[in-house]
């Protein structure tokens, strides 16, 4: 019998549909339940890519006996974390500041008031490593409960009351200057892994958004360290196993410092973060390297996450059949010395071995490895190597494949828009930028309402029940805003406008400019989340305030610009301290710094190739944030087309910054002078 979850849209909340366990989604309803038969709820939190979270599913929750006990003590709550960002952020705050840790599964007890008074995360079913069972937690918790009530409501009464006062200094309102931002770079320098690239120790997180900062900084500045940095930690990533050698596309981490063991899972979010990163180091440095993960990585998700309503599904398991009817982490992509002969033959299995590093030892469990591309000594023939990877990849093909999750998520489809759009107009593929402009389509047909409320996700061409975070109108705005400089389609400009309305007004603390993760009229949790500091994406925080920038630039609004720049305090107190936490804000910053510049590109007819031309370079200039309108002379899809006639007839481009203009021109060389491309 399908418990209360068989109606609902994420895949994650619907793989525990046919459990013995009779959980809720998240509700008032359940809450009223463990009201009126006086039990604790249990809240679990995970997302339908998590390993632990499959492993834990089917040690207990599929488990009669633990199902049995959990029914008849507590009122059981399964949440995406995917879908319901805000009450996972507001309970593993709570995780961490008990324990020190946290992660997912997320297994918290709370009273009947939402009150949490029990944390952890995995439990085994049996006790191991230090660990208690599951069902010693239950049995624990269950007769504190019914013989210690007092200390359990007190206990979870002072966590929401610590919570509640758990504030970070936000340093004000001004933007960082010079000395913050060199600060930063300092601060990642101490942190760089000058032998593998990266930042830190294991397990080791791509980390895109610092290297936005890191390109912006050199853009703006001419450091020579801060690109290196980029460049190299680029290159170790795509050369390690934690970039797919075959099909493209980064997975979630390395559980190694050399970025040689992932962990195999591919999240949408990090494939489109890591597109654009790679286009923008091609465009700084003209790494052909850059350019082919760049492709390869849009290739990636067009082929593998779009759905068929022209969204971007989440993610790809970790987890798929080995062949034998197991799930096993890798399956999908390791290979034996065996598995190359089969499909190759001796000679190219050989060959294979030595370009890809598949040893008789094996770099990952029972002999098989992940395949890398490392740097070495001997040369290969591109045609035979393009041969083999393409022979593999159709053996890999026929493997079972990873499940995938198909919610499409709003924030992460605004930031595969931003990345198809750029990587799209910078290498001549229309395609991409029309899988850009289909999923933006599908956010403004399926997401946004009437007064552009957006939905947080869809699924099968069926808005989510839960309304959108900050990430949400920030991500998407952002992604909206870089469709419009690269089709000239000023519609774009106008949604994004629309949705940063919702920022200023739902979002944004009136009295200090502070924001916050959920929108003043949202579900109240036991704590409104407020984090500007980034995670696996850029926080909504520092995304609201690159989106508001650039919308600023684009339309001279001033309420924008200062909305912008009182965001950008929180990055002037953490980015000295914390640069790696807050990469995407110091890009931002950067941005500002720069101005950033306004360029306006006009042509006789948006047709006129010579006015491509002239757009095509603006696109490539460097500059920190700068942003690029495109059209006829005259038009009026642009606030930054007005004005703005052409010089001698001749398609003609306009850069300014700070209310200063510099005299225009029709020649692309001084355009690329004056972008910095």
């Amino acid at each position: 019998m399908p418990n209360r979850l068989a109606h609902e849209t994420s895949p994650y909340l619907l793989q525990h549909a046919d459990n013995p366990v009779d959980w809720w989604p998240w509700s008032d309803e359940a809450f009223a339940e463990a009201r009126r038969r006086d039990v604790p709820v249990l809240l679990s939190v995970g997302y339908s890519s998590c390993h632990w979270c499959h492993v834990m599913a089917h040690e207990s929750f599929e488990d009669e006996a633990t199902a049995r006990y959990l029914n008849e003590h507590f009122v059981s709550v399964k949440v995406d974390r995917e879908e319901r960002p805000d009450v996972d952020a507001v309970y593993m705050e709570a995780v961490q500041a008990a324990t020190g840790q946290g992660g997912w599964p997320m297994t918290v007890f709370l009273t009947a008031d939402a009150e949490p008074f029990y944390f952890g995360t995995y439990f085994p079913p049996a006790p191991r490593h230090g660990m208690p069972s599951f069902r010693q937690v239950l049995e624990g918790v269950r007769q504190a409960w019914d013989t210690r009530r007092e200390e359990v409501t007190d206990v979870a009464g002072k966590i929401v009351r610590d919570l509640a006062h758990r504030e970070i200094g936000y340093g004000g309102t001004e933007v960082p200057g010079e000395e913050e931002l060199a600060q930063a770079l300092l601060g990642l320098t101490r942190e760089y892994d000058a032998q593998r690239g990266g930042f830190g120790t294991a397990p080791k997180f791509p980390p895109a958004m610092a290297i936005e900062f890191l390109l912006r900084h050199h853009a703006r500045t001419g450091s020579e360290g801060a690109l290196q940095m980029a460049r190299d930690t680029c290159e170790r990533m795509a050369r390690g196993g934690i970039y797919d050698q075959l099909g493209g596309g980064f997975a979630r981490y390395s559980v190694d410092r050399d970025w040689v063991v992932p962990h195999f899972e591919k999240m949408l979010y990090d494939n489109a973060l890591l597109c654009r990163v790679y286009a923008h180091l091609w465009r700084a440095t003209g790494s052909e390297l850059a350019r082919r993960v760049a492709l390869e990585t849009a290739d990636f998700m067009v082929r593998e996450l779009r759905t068929k309503e022209g969204g971007f599904a989440s993610a790809l398991d970790a987890d798929s059949d080995d062949g034998t009817g197991r799930h096993v982490e890798g399956a999908y992509y390791v290979w034996t010395p065996e598995q190359l002969t089969e499909v190759l033959g001796e000679r190219d299995a050989e060959l294979a071995a030595r370009c890809f590093k598949v040893t008789e030892e094996g770099t990952f469990e029972q002999g098989a490895s992940v395949l890398q591309l490392p740097q070495q000594d001997s040369v290969f023939d591109a045609e035979q190597v393009a041969s083999v990877r393409s022979r593999l990849l159709r053996a890999r093909s026929a493997r079972p494949a990873p499940g995938r999750d198909d919610k499409v998520v709003a924030a992460w489809n605004g930031l595969a828009i931003a990345a198809l759009a750029e990587t799209g107009a910078y290498f001549g593929r229309p395609d991409l930028v029309d899988a850009a402009a289909g999923a933006a389509d599908l956010l403004v047909r399926l997401h946004m309402d009437e007064h552009a409320g957006l939905s947080r996700t869809s699924r099968d061409g069926r808005a989510g029940a839960n309304a959108g975070v900050l990430e949400d109108y920030a991500d998407v705005a952002e992604g909206f805003l870089a469709l419009a400089s690269v089709t000239g389609e000023g519609v774009w400009l106008d949604f994004a406008g629309l949705l940063l309305g919702h920022v200023l007004t739902r979002f944004t603390d009136p009295a200090s400019g502070t924001l916050y993760d959920t929108a003043v009229d949202a579900e109240k949790l036991i704590r409104r989340p407020q984090d500007p500091t980034d995670n696996a994406t850029p926080s909504g925080w520092s995304a609201a305030a690159g989106a508001l920038l650039s919308y600023a630039a684009h339309t001279g609004s001033a309420e924008h610009r200062t909305a912008a720049e009182k965001a950008l305090g929180v990055v002037r107190a953490l980015g000295p301290r914390v640069p790696r936490f807050i990469g995407w804000g110091l890009a931002v910053a950067e941005a500002a710094l720069d101005g950033p510049r306004e360029i306006a590109v006009v042509g006789a007819s948006p047709d006129d190739e010579a006015a491509k031309a002239l757009h095509h370079t603006a696109l490539l200039g460097t500059a920190p944030g700068a942003v690029v309108a495109f059209g006829a002379a005259g038009g009026e899809e642009f606030p930054l087309l007005e004005g703005r006639p052409l010089v001698g007839g001749e398609p003609t481009a306009y850069v300014c910054r700070n209310f200063a203009c510099d005299a225009p021109t029709t020649d692309p060389d001084r355009l690329r002078a004056a972008l910095g491309g």
